[in-house]
This record gives structure tokens, C-alpha cells and sequence, in this order.
């Protein structure tokens, strides 16, 4: 598949002082063989029996989606090319219009063949995709059948997102992971040639894991046909069997320096296989950036639908219920699982574009935010921009501010600090 260049946020900007129109879809598919221990997502697992009734509920969430666009078409008054409110209600039913989107979960591949079909027709009816849409679906790499790769090729997908994890049987055993070291490179080689546009996730300092043993999990991944890799370093959610067993003393992490001096090799190796860091975990081959995930960093605005799906819509982040059985019976019921909704003021909103735009390697522009907010909100944090210069945290060039390398590693200090 031809790439396209790297996505440029400005091409997404809201009008000044607006909200963001959202052209990005999240769905999440909460279907997994087993629960990993470190895993702290919705999901359901071994209830494949759920999956029709999933897919119904999708099919309902989505249609209710296109229901409330007609009505925010109505409350914004008269529509961009002149048409009246009336007018622009008769438009209630039509596809959602996206340039971006994301199955996520769980494991959308977990989908039985049929019903990953059945999927790609309902969002075939509910939305459009633009011509040069990025449609990233994730899978494991035992799921990828020569069945499950051809619908994903048929349902339109371009870009797969491999939970890979590691290539060493010995961690993928202590990750709880399904899959072999030579299972991951197989289903890589063979996606790569069914849709070429490959992304895998790598875990590193993992209980027991050393950094030669990391180096040689890069070294495999550059190898290899891929054009995006996000690397992680493991985390101890709470209510994980990973959380607990820290606690009771039997998964020990590994020392600080060492995930440091993990990261830094991952820096290292990729940037010299080819890859360019430009967010905190993500590199990319020319071209190959997350165009999804950038919406994300940039609030930029965006739909989600499934259990614990979170969107954020003319000014209103809805979070669906996190129960994914709960979805299930409140959307087949009523339309609608949102468990929580929060009107974000416009502060609120700057302060998430800078703060998540932080973590970008190429930083943010203040001028570009208070642009979109329609203040001077650079303002607001000036005092804090200063304290983290001074630091050597981050550097600011005109109304430009990123991260310093040493800065990389206190990202989420300077992104608590901007929030707060």
C-alpha cells in the first residue's frame, strides 16, 4: 500500500474559539482468549457467545451516533455552506465521515470470520471513509489466518497494529502472551504482504528481563517488515494479577536504571534502523505515523463506541460503561451506555492539547492554542513553562516549547504540572 506523508494537525484544526469537528472513529471490541496479567482494559474473556449481540449493539450505538449528529447539526444554526437548520436535519441518517479509523480492544480479531464481515458491513452502512483514510485494525499474531487476513484486506483495513509484545518465548511465557517469538515473525511477514502497513507494540523491562535480552527483541522488530513501533515499558495496573502479585512480593520489576537504560536502547536502535521518534512511545518509517493517535494528542475531537469508549464531541467527553456486559444490556435497551459525560470548558481543553501535545517530540505551539481557543492561554502557564525550562525539562524558542531528551524521562511530570 502506498503511504501517505505524516499526518499535520493544523489540517484538523478547529475554528478559533470553537470546538473540534470530529473526523475519528474509535470502536473497541472487547473480545480476548484470556486476560493478560498486566492487562487493566475491558475485556471479556472466553465469552465468544457474546459476539452477535456485540455486533447488535455496535449496529444500535452507531445509528444513535448519526441520530445525535443531525440534532448538534440543528443546534449550531445554520450549516458552513448556508443551508438551513431543516435542511441540514434531513442529513440526520448519513454516514459518519472519517479520515481516521480504529478498531481497537481486546482483540478485534478474536471476531469469528463471519462476524468480522458482519462488522466491516455495519460500518460500511454507518460511516465514510475518505479516500485516503487511515483504517488501522489491531490483532494478535496467532489470530491472522489466511481467513482473517483476507477480510481484513476485503473490509478495507490498511493498517494492522500487531499486539506482539516480544519475541523471546521465555517473556512472552512471564507476559502471559498466546503466541511464540517464531508465531510473531511469521504473522508479520504475512501481513506485511497482504497489507504492508504494519505496527507492533513491544513491552520491555518485564520481571526478570535484562537489557541485552531487550536489545536482541529491537534487533528482531528492525529486521522485520514494519513501519511503526510502540515500545512500553511494563506498568503494574491496579486490580491486575500483575498489580497484586508486586504487592505480595512474588513478580518483582525490574531496577529503575535498567528501564531507563531500555529506553534509551530503544531510542538508540530504532533511530538507526530508520525509525523517527515523534511521540514519548511511538516511532515511525517515514509516512507511517499514527494519523489516529495524533487526533488524540492534539485534541482534535473524536467518536468512540463500545464499552469503556471514550469520545469527545462538541465540548462533551461521554464514557461508556466500562462493563462490557453492562454495554451490552444498557445499548440493546436504550441506545446508549454512557456511564459518565463531562462538559469541558475551554480552559480544560487547552490545557489537554498542551499537556497530551507534550509528549510529541516536536512539542506544541502556544500560538496555535490560543488560536483555537480564542484566548491568551499561553498565559495562563507561563510560570510553569519557566520553572521546567529552568530545569533543563523543557526548552522554549518563541512561543515553541518540547521536551529536552532529559525531559523525556519526566514527561508525565510536566504533563501533570500543565493540567494542574
Amino acid at each position: 500500500m502506498e503511504k501517505t506523508s505524516d499526518f499535520d494537525p493544523s489540517l484538523a484544526a478547529d475554528p478559533p474559539g470553537g470546538w473540534p469537528v470530529p473526523k475519528s472513529l474509535y470502536l473497541h471490541v472487547p473480545f480476548c482468549r484470556h486476560r493478560c496479567g498486566y492487562c487493566n482494559f475491558s475485556v471479556l474473556a472466553g465469552r465468544d457467545d457474546l459476539q452477535d449481540r456485540f455486533l447488535d449493539a455496535v449496529e444500535r450505538e452507531l445509528s444513535e451516533l448519526q441520530g445525535r449528529r443531525g440534532e448538534l447539526g440543528e443546534d449550531r444554526g445554520e450549516a458552513r455552506d448556508g443551508r438551513s437548520r431543516r435542511s441540514t436535519m434531513t442529513m440526520t441518517m448519513a454516514p459518519i465521515e472519517l479520515d481516521t479509523l480504529y478498531l481497537g480492544g481486546g482483540t478485534p480479531t478474536q471476531l469469528t470470520p463471519p462476524r468480522l464481515r458482519r462488522l466491516f458491513h455495519i460500518l460500511s452502512e454507518r460511516v465514510s471513509l475518505a479516500e485516503d483514510a487511515e483504517f488501522t485494525c489491531e490483532a494478535n499474531p496467532e489470530d491472522l489466518t489466511t481467513e482473517t487476513l483476507t477480510g481484513l484486506v476485503e473490509g478495507g483495513v490498511n493498517r494492522l497494529s500487531l499486539g506482539v509484545q516480544s519475541f523471546d518465548d521465555a517473556k512472552l511465557e512471564t507476559l502471559q502472551r498466546s503466541h511464540s517469538g517464531e508465531e510473531a515473525v511469521t504473522a508479520i511477514r504475512r501481513a506485511g504482504e497482504s497489507i504492508g502497513n504494519i505496527s507492533i507494540d513491544l513491552i520491555f523491562a518485564a520481571p526478570g528481563e535484562t537489557s541485552p535480552a531487550w536489545q536482541r527483541d529491537l534487533d528482531t522488530a528492525c529486521e522485520l517488515p514494519i513501519e511503526h513501533i510502540s515500545t512500553y515499558s511494563l506498568t503494574y495496573e491496579k486490580g491486575t494479577e500483575f498489580w497484586s502479585r508486586r504487592r505480595q512480593g512474588t513478580l518483582q520489576p525490574v531496577s529503575e536504571d535498567t528501564d531507563i537504560e531500555m529506553y534509551h536502547a530503544s531510542r538508540q536502535t530504532l533511530t538507526a534502523a530508520g525509525f523517527q521518534q515523534y511521540e514519548i512511545s511511538s516511532f515511525a518509517k517515514q509516512g507511517a505515523r499514527s494519523r489516529h493517535n495524533s487526533v488524540y494528542w492534539n485534541g482534535h475531537g473524536w467518536y468512540a463506541v463500545g464499552p469503556s469508549a471514550a469520545r469527545f464531541v462538541d465540548g462533551w467527553r461521554d464514557v461508556n460503561h466500562r462493563s462490557p456486559t453492562t454495554y451490552l444490556k444498557q445499548v440493546l435497551a436504550q441506545g446508549s451506555a454512557v456511564a459518565e459525560r463531562e462538559r469541558i470548558e475551554l480552559d480544560q481543553h487547552a490545557r489537554e492539547i498542551a499537556a497530551f501535545g507534550i509528549r510529541q517530540i516536536d512539542g506544541i505551539d502556544l500560538q496555535e492554542i490560543n488560536r483555537r481557543v480564542g484566548y491568551d492561554f499561553a498565559a495562563t502557564i507561563d510560570e510553569v513553562v519557566d520553572r521546567f525550562v529552568k530545569t533543563d525539562t523543557l526548552i522554549r524558542c518563541g512561543h515553541h516549547i518540547r521536551l529536552t531528551e532529559q525531559g523525556l524521562l519526566f514527561a508525565d511530570m510536566v504533563e501533570s504540572q500543565i493540567l494542574d
